[in-house]
């Protein structure tokens, strides 16, 4: 299956100056947190595609104007083609704004999806805002990544976390895609183009 990952920065081969084959023939499209709801919408009408997002500390203006045609995965488990992907939105508190959860607010929020998990048999993919506490985050507290998802990946091993947050133009050098025990860890900032049944690389 073929993926199209979205997060943090709109980029402008897929808006400005779209054509079909940006899209890499993708299956579907997840976003990871702070894209413009417009940019959303658009990428769903063009790709006929579904589109699952969660929300990014930035998008607080999807409550207005939420992503049209796009499905809100954020604190459910959705199954798209028999791939299970499981939304935890959101970033670290570092102040009063929205979607931001202390460790604790997030443990409870996974300790509520383990029903789903319990009868869905677990999930291929974690997709998040935030990244892994220790796996690309940052030393300070906005990006921090939560060591709650530890846990969640050592019981359930997803095949994939895949989050945004950590803008790679800021280090071109930053590394994209990672391994924690079975589960690899994609920094989907931009665009990143996936194909589940081929090993990840830098897209």
């Amino acid at each position: 299956m073929k993926l199209l990952l979205v997060a943090d920065e709109e980029d402008r081969s897929l808006w400005d100056h779209y054509t079909p084959d940006r899209l890499g023939g993708a299956d579907l499209i997840l976003s990871a947190g702070d894209l413009n709801p417009l940019y959303l919408s658009f990428l769903v009408t063009m790709a006929n595609r579904p589109l699952l997002y969660v929300h990014g500390n930035h998008d607080g203006v999807y409550d207005t104007v939420p992503p049209e045609g796009c499905e809100c995965a954020d604190d459910r488990l959705v199954t798209v083609n028999g791939l299970r992907v499981l939304g935890l939105g959101g970033c670290m508190r570092y102040n009063d704004g929205p979607h931001q959860y202390t460790e604790a607010q997030m443990r409870r929020r996974i300790q509520r999806l383990q029903w789903a998990l319990l009868r869905a048999g677990g999930a291929d993919i974690v997709l998040t805002h935030a990244p892994l506490r220790g796996c690309g985050d940052g030393a300070d507290l906005p990006h921090r990544g939560f060591s709650a998802f530890l846990p969640l990946l050592d019981r359930w091993q997803p095949r994939y976390l895949i989050h945004g947050h950590m803008h790679t133009r800021y280090d071109p050098l930053s590394i994209r895609v990672r391994q924690y025990g079975g589960t690899t860890i994609i920094n989907a900032c931009g665009r990143f183009l996936l194909d589940t049944d081929a090993p990840p690389t830098a897209g």
